[in-house]
């Protein structure tokens, strides 16, 4: 359970704690409150308060004895009684709700309005009647006296359906193209509804006729607030006989007095959120205005705050339980908010015991995740090594992972890698140390990567500080100290290989250059000690000795380049001469080809002009096999043409073919023979 206090107030979260998984079954929760204590000590107010995903709006009957809330998904309603701190009924609907309406004291005659036009009656057992309106609807308030119903929506008319004949009575018409919110008063039935112009229409339901209009737009813009487009009208209110509060898209809520066209007070939330809802406390004189992200209870005479309440997900719907400090909220959560405020009043009957738990209540903080379990992708399965356990109890599947058993987890996780937590600690101890020294570090320390060239780099900043030629010159920071080339010193990317072509073809030049500036150092030197008042050339040579000395090492340069590409060449011949061995020693295995089912291989050359068959368009083709023979075309009675293809028969069926046709030529030669011998035989028979 979670307390807050802002002014003083505080404010008891009696629906923040542990979340369980609905997938748990009883059993398991039992033993998890047995064993946790964190489980345990959460206070579940009324059991299974929550819906499968988001809960849109939640509404208290008038007696006070029953809760019913809307969400999805599936779309559905449920009821809960107080008196049973339980769930009541649970009726699932063919769509979602926009709002619904509570027509009797307890849950016997409810009315949903949905997101497809339809109106929805329940009765206590269940479904009873549903009718369709015209336009989209937005909300509807019903008219006790005369029983009508009144919806507003996506039009400019006000739909009036009579519950005692069953039809709908004569629309009334409004002057905005559409309509948001509406509301009655409970004291002398005035309908009051709130355009997308910023405008309020007050119309009186004896006479059907309008009978005030409110600017609400122009009003609510004041010197602090900044307005991006037009507000419209987001909730609205009705507080006794004279007071309406009015909530626009902008996040300002205006507090009217019937008698005057002018707001009694503008408050501005500061968040440019809707206005979802508006309250009134009587007792304290408070009004509650909620948008998406926050609940504000202010003075409606003084507009001061008088406290705040921002919880962890986007509210829907707020509702002040009637005639006590409890506040129930509809959020963008599968878990529906309970709070308890004791200033605004005591706890209600059904839940007395609050106001003795209240007084011994500490901060816990929310876990918005179950806190006995892990959430894993396959990857992290992956790394674990656990994915044989995919499908089994151990693993609970939930969107793009599983959830599994934080101890388990544990477990594999040490025997996975046992000392990441003992490396973990002694890199963080080495980064921090590192950072200490960051302003002290050596210069003579090498690092671990380029070596060579840090050496050579300190050498040369050594050289530069024994000469005095140093002063003269402005003095230029140091690679090694340098941030921009810290990495090349340790990333191991940056490592210079020396192996490789580029860098001993270039290698002697920057041998060379090296040992130009120790030359010259070195003679700079010396010449400052003969010469002290002397500095015309402080580079220490005439211009021409600097020349040939210049051209001397360029031919010395181009010697040993071409030295180091003639030692590549030699080497490049030797790898060649080696893969050669290699091939030679190398035994050829003959390569077996596969041929697909039903083809008869001839020759690479068949295949060859096979391919060139194929790759030619069907007008060619159908040539070739024409003229071969293979293709006949003849018309037909009806005008059509008919193609009569020959298959082309392979080798062996072509021999098998000849073999069969030279066979069948045999045995008729045979029956030939048989039939002449016997045609004599009777002859002589009978000359005899």
């Amino acid at each position: 359970m979670q307390v807050s206090s802002l002014n003083e107030v505080k404010i008891y979260s009696l629906s923040c704690g542990k979340s369980l998984p609905e997938w748990l079954s009883d059993r398991k929760k039992r033993a998890l409150q047995k064993k946790d204590v964190d489980v345990r000590r959460r206070i579940e107010l009324i059991q299974d308060f929550e819906m499968p995903t988001v809960c849109t709006t939640i509404k208290v009957s008038k007696d006070g004895q029953y809760i019913l809330a809307t969400g999805t998904y599936k779309p559905r309603v449920r009821c809960y009684d107080t008196y049973q701190l339980s769930l009541k009924f649970e009726r699932c609907l063919d769509s979602e709700v926009v709002t619904f309406e509570i027509l009797s004291d307890d849950y016997s005659k409810i009315v949903f309005l949905h997101n497809d036009r339809y109106i929805e009656f329940h009765s206590q057992s269940g479904f009873y009647y549903k009718t369709r309106i015209p336009k989209f609807g937005r909300d509807f308030s019903y008219h006790f006296p005369s029983c009508d119903l009144y919806f507003v929506g996506a039009s400019s008319e006000v739909y009036r359906l009579n519950l005692e004949q069953g039809r709908y009575l004569n629309p009334l018409q409004t002057d905005a193209a559409e309509n948001n919110v509406c509301d009655i008063n409970s004291v002398h039935g005035l309908f009051a509804t709130g355009t997308i112009e910023g405008r309020v229409e007050c119309w009186d339901p004896r006479t059907r006729n309008r009978v005030g209009l409110l600017d609400c737009a122009l009003n609510s813009v004041t010197a602090d607030s900044e307005i991006n487009n037009l507000p419209t009208i987001s909730a609205l209110k009705f507080n006794g006989a004279l007071t309406m509060a009015v909530g626009t898209s902008t996040g300002q809520v205006l507090l009217y007095d019937l008698r005057s066209d002018k707001p009694l007070l503008v408050k501005d939330h500061q968040y440019g959120l809707p206005i979802k809802s508006v309250h009134f406390q009587d007792s304290l004189d408070l009004i509650l205005s909620a948008d998406s992200r926050i609940i504000k209870m202010w003075n409606k005479n003084s507009g001061k705050i008088f406290t705040s309440l921002e919880p962890e997900h986007d509210l829907n719907d707020v509702c002040l339980y009637p005639n006590s400090g409890m506040l129930l909220t509809a959020s963008e959560t599968p878990k529906m908010g309970i709070y308890y405020i004791p200033v605004l009043g005591p706890a209600p009957r059904w839940c007395s015991f609050l106001d003795n738990l209240t007084e011994e209540l500490e901060e816990n903080p929310e876990s918005t995740v179950y806190d006995d379990y892990k959430f894993v992708t396959k990857k992290d399965l992956e790394n674990l090594g656990l994915t044989h356990l995919i499908g089994s109890p151990f693993l609970r599947a939930y969107m793009h992972g599983f959830f599994m058993d934080i101890r388990l987890y544990h477990k594999v996780k040490l025997m996975v890698n046992p000392f990441a937590y003992e490396e973990y600690r002694k890199d963080k101890i080495r980064q921090k140390i590192e950072e200490t020294r960051a302003q002290r570090v050596q210069l003579k320390k090498l690092p671990k990567v380029n070596k060579e060239l840090a050496l050579k780099l300190i050498e040369e900043e050594e050289e530069k500080q024994k000469s005095t030629w140093k002063k003269k010159v402005k003095s230029l920071p140091s690679i090694l100290t340098d941030d921009r080339f810290k990495v090349m010193f340790e990333n191991p990317d940056f490592q210079v290989d020396e192996e490789s072509e580029e860098f001993r073809l270039l290698n002697p030049l920057v041998s060379k250059i090296s040992e130009k500036r120790k030359k010259k150092l070195r003679l700079l030197e010396q010449q400052e000690l003969r010469e002290k008042e002397e500095e015309e050339e402080p580079e220490g040579k005439p211009s021409d000795a600097e020349s040939s000395e210049s051209s001397d090492d360029e031919k010395a340069w181009v010697e040993e380049v071409r030295k180091q590409r003639r030692l590549l060449q030699q080497e490049e011949k030797v790898k060649r001469q080696e893969r050669l061995k290699e091939d030679q020693q190398t035994v050829l295995k003959p390569q077996f080809y596969e041929i697909k089912a039903g083809e008869e291989f001839r020759s690479f050359k068949d295949s060859a002009t096979k391919q060139k068959l194929m790759n030619k368009t069907l007008e060619d083709r159908l040539k070739i096999e024409a003229k071969n023979g293979m293709l006949s075309v003849s018309d037909t009675t009806v005008g059509s043409k008919q193609l009569t293809f020959t298959l082309k028969r392979s080798e062996q069926q072509k021999k098998q073919q000849e073999a069969e046709k030279l066979h069948r030529q045999e045995r008729k030669r045979l029956r030939r023979s048989a039939g002449h011998l016997k045609s004599r035989h009777k002859r002589g028979r009978s000359f005899h």
